[in-house]
């Protein structure tokens, strides 16, 4: 039985989980996290309120709370993006279901999948309901990485892929990039989650000509007071500066360990294209970094350092891919 269908389910999947990630970092960026105070209407309704009606409506049924049309807008678009995502993995495991007893079918990363988009959909509303708090938002971003990853893998395993299973210097180096890299896109989501991006104005130092206070244990403790809203953050400056020099101190530990791992790729002809690509990604999304201190984060510069961190992690996982291969056939 030919894996031509899932494979193509899996490739639009793969294509609409990017732009869910892409879609949620715009949604955090433009503050439309709370767009819809409830879940998983918006104001009572299946989308978001459009005639003064139903906005007189919505503002008569949740009282105190700012109606915001398009940051409504913005919230619902991702919940339909995510829900069409969450379709397709159920359908992905539908399949795997039938093909269940294929011993090489990959059954088991299809459920996996699937149980992990419905974790998704619970971290959603948890993001509502608990009123942006961080950890549960940093969850969220988490997860739709993993999701990504996951499908991507599966995607490679209906291809019938091989995978090599011997050690490998060279492919222990490829995991360590993307475990790194991940942990600073989850460093990235935590900073964005406590509005630490606007905590340091200097490109390298904190804040220039002065000795900046860094509260590392109030940056990086796991809140669970939903008595309050979290948007627009509310930890102190020096936590919040915490948060934004560790994850600089991130970003090179990436450097170190990207360019490492490109350097291996380099060497063989059929990985130098990714590692190009990936060089030229990198030293993008660095200058975009720097851009962002100077310029003082605004939303359209914060969004492309969203999206080129998405862009690294593909790209890293296509190189990953293209030299697993050549060292399994070497």
């Amino acid at each position: 039985m030919s894996n031509r269908r899932p494979l193509q389910i899996c490739y639009l999947a793969i294509g609409l989980a990017v732009m869910v990630i892409l879609m949620g970092g715009w949604t955090r960026i433009m503050d439309a996290g709370l767009g819809c105070p409830d879940w998983p209407g918006c104001f009572g309704q299946m989308t978001a309120p459009i005639s003064a009606a139903h906005i007189a409506e919505a503002q008569q049924n949740f009282a105190g709370v700012e109606v915001d049309v398009t940051k409504g807008w913005l919230e619902m678009i991702h919940r339909y993006m995510a829900s069409t995502l969450g379709f397709l993995i159920l359908l992905l495991a539908f399949i795997a279901w039938q093909r269940r007893k294929k011993s090489v079918y990959p059954v088991r990363l299809s459920f996996v999948l699937l149980i992990l988009v419905i974790c998704q959909g619970l971290f959603g509303m948890w993001t509502v309901t608990l009123k942006l708090l961080p950890v549960v938002v940093s969850g969220h971003l988490m997860g739709g990485l993993l999701t990504l990853t996951l499908l991507i893998l599966l995607a490679g395993k209906l291809r019938q892929a091989a995978v090599p299973e011997s050690p490998s210097s060279g492919r222990c180096v490829m995991r360590m990039a993307v475990m790194v890299l991940f942990m600073q896109m989850l460093l990235g989501g935590w900073t964005s989650a406590n509005y630490a991006g606007w905590s340091c104005t200097h490109w390298l130092s904190c804040v220039e000509g002065q000795r900046t206070e860094l509260d590392f244990r109030s940056g990086f403790s796991f809140s669970l007071d939903t008595s309050q809203s979290h948007q627009g953050g509310t930890m102190s400056q020096p936590a919040r500066a915490a948060i934004q020099m560790t994850h600089r101190a991130g970003a090179l530990v990436v450097t170190v360990v990207i360019l490492l791992a490109g350097a291996l790729a380099l060497r063989s002809s059929t990985s130098r294209k990714p590692a190009l690509v990936l060089f030229t990604l990198l030293i993008f999304q660095l200058c975009v970094g720097a851009a962002n201190v100077v310029y003082g984060v605004p939303a359209w510069l914060a969004w492309i350092h969203h999206a080129g961190a998405v862009s690294l992690l593909l790209c890293l996982l296509w190189l990953k891919t293209r030299y697993e291969s050549e060292v399994h056939y070497e």
